[in-house]
């Protein structure tokens, strides 16, 4: 009995010996990259910007995209970090959003008070004269 490591199978074809066929390796495409779960995008959604908890469910699908992708479901993975990338977007929208639209109004509102204050201070200090009363 033959105990030796690593044993080879005698029927396998062999390299260099005359007669024996060479492995063909077929590519039949460019392999395409795994598929992107946002983690690390969705935890600092989730720490800084977790307006109406947008930011943990990114956090929840991008785990379960990471997961489809260890356990070899490539197109589910795809779909699950594509919902990631949503709820992060979204997150920062209805973060950043509202506060630069509210810093906007009160710029244009201070533009606007102080423009009012000019034209007014303009008609207090006019100065009538006596036949102005008559």
């Amino acid at each position: 009995m033959d105990t030796s490591f690593p044993r080879e199978d005698p029927r396998a074809p062999t390299l260099g010996k005359a007669g024996g066929a060479a492995p063909v390796a077929l590519m039949l495409g460019a392999p395409s990259p795994p598929p992107r779960d946002h983690l690390i995008w969705s935890i600092f959604s989730t720490i800084y910007l977790n307006l109406c908890c947008l930011g943990f469910l990114a956090l929840v699908h991008s785990v379960k995209a990471r997961d489809q992708k260890v356990a070899g479901d490539l197109e589910a993975a795809q779909r699950y970090g594509s919902k990631a990338k949503c709820y992060n977007i979204l997150a920062i929208m209805w973060t950043l959003v509202p506060p630069l639209l509210l810093l906007g109004l009160v710029v244009t509102g201070a533009l606007h008070l102080s423009r009012l204050a000019k034209d007014s201070a303009a008609f207090f200090s006019t100065k009538f004269d006596d036949a102005d009363y008559d």
